[in-house]
């Protein structure tokens, strides 16, 4: 909550200096606190039932609105990298957390064949990035179920992370070897590359305040070169860079970090913590390359898987026989 606030205020700060929009960020933080909360309470109380039931929405909402918005969205050949895979990357967490919630064979099966069919609703949907997401969601939620030490799996997640996003802005500041930037710029296309250099150069000129949440679009030579367009630079941290500066930068590096640190402390099975870190992870490679961050659907759905598993289980209260042999032995009770 600390860490949500802070973003918030930030937001407020930045947008008051200059004249910005923070509409949009707050939205965000509502959403992400507002899934979580529901996550914590019904992964409480229904911690098979609940995730399952989040995992057949997202499914259901990237079926049957497989754009959720109508602006332009930037086709890469690795396919769209907006809210349709991140919702189906979640989707298949939450599928992956509900299997290992379940005590019986069957129902495990069920579950995990569900996360499927979200892997291969993305391939039919034309997101690549979003099958080869969903599908490593899935492998390494089987592998979980080896792991004896959450930490270790923990940290190789968030060095994960930290590759994805070094990586982006390797690209944006040109500080990677020239064929690679040029494969990679072939992948993500030009115009997005071009977007992610102008955000860079934005962060640069005020690397404290940024220029302020909203105004992006604006101020970019490259998305006001485009018609229609969307106002985004397709990334979230080069996106938090130019609008709120290193500070925007280090609370969004503190959520995610601090989702990890929940789930490497969480009382659930350590199958559960790890499937729900590696689809926020997903989650996170997915946002840094597109405006999936942007929609919120998915900042909610981020919100409740972090919930559901970290949720505590109530504790399951003895019945009144039990009671009564625990006070009395074997003299029957009075």
């Amino acid at each position: 909550m600390v860490v949500l606030a802070a973003s918030a205020a930030w937001s407020l700060i930045t947008a008051a200096v200059h004249d910005g929009r923070p509409e949009g960020m707050l939205l965000a933080v509502l959403a992400v606190a507002a899934g979580y909360a529901v996550g914590r309470i019904c992964g409480a109380l229904l911690p098979v039932a609940a995730p399952c039931a989040g995992a057949l929405a997202g499914l259901g909402t990237a079926v049957a609105l497989p754009h959720l918005t109508p602006a332009p969205q930037l086709a890469v050949p690795m396919g769209h990298a907006g809210a349709t895979p991140a919702l189906l990357t979640l989707s298949a967490g939450a599928a992956c957390c509900a299997a290992w919630a379940a005590g019986a064979a069957l129902p495990r099966l069920l579950l995990r064949a569900l996360a499927v069919v979200a892997a291969v609703t993305a391939a039919v949907l034309g997101s690549v990035s979003g099958f080869i997401a969903c599908a490593a969601v899935l492998l390494c939620s089987l592998a979980a179920g080896r792991v004896r030490r959450r930490g270790a799996g923990i940290a190789g997640l968030a060095l994960a992370a930290a590759a994805v996003t070094g990586l982006t802005w390797a690209v944006a500041a040109k500080a990677v070897p020239h064929g690679l930037f040029v494969s990679l710029e072939g992948q993500l296309t030009p115009h997005r590359v071009g977007l992610w250099q102008d955000a860079l150069d934005m962060a640069r000129r005020d690397a404290v305040l940024g220029v302020s949440p909203g105004r992006f679009g604006e101020l970019s030579p490259t998305a006001a070169g485009t018609t229609p367009s969307d106002g985004k630079p397709h990334s979230a941290l080069l996106q938090q860079a130019a609008e709120q500066g290193v500070v925007g930068v280090a609370l969004l590096a503190a959520a995610f970090c601090w989702v990890l640190y929940a789930l490497w402390r969480s009382r659930r099975p350590t199958p559960v913590a790890l499937t729900a870190g590696a689809a926020l992870t997903a989650l996170a490679a997915i946002a840094s390359v597109g405006n999936a961050l942007s929609f919120t659907t998915v900042s909610v759905g981020a919100g409740l898987l972090a919930g559901l598993a970290t949720a505590r289980p109530l504790p399951v209260e003895p019945s009144r026989t039990e009671t009564d042999l625990r006070a009395y032995g074997d003299r029957p009770a009075p």
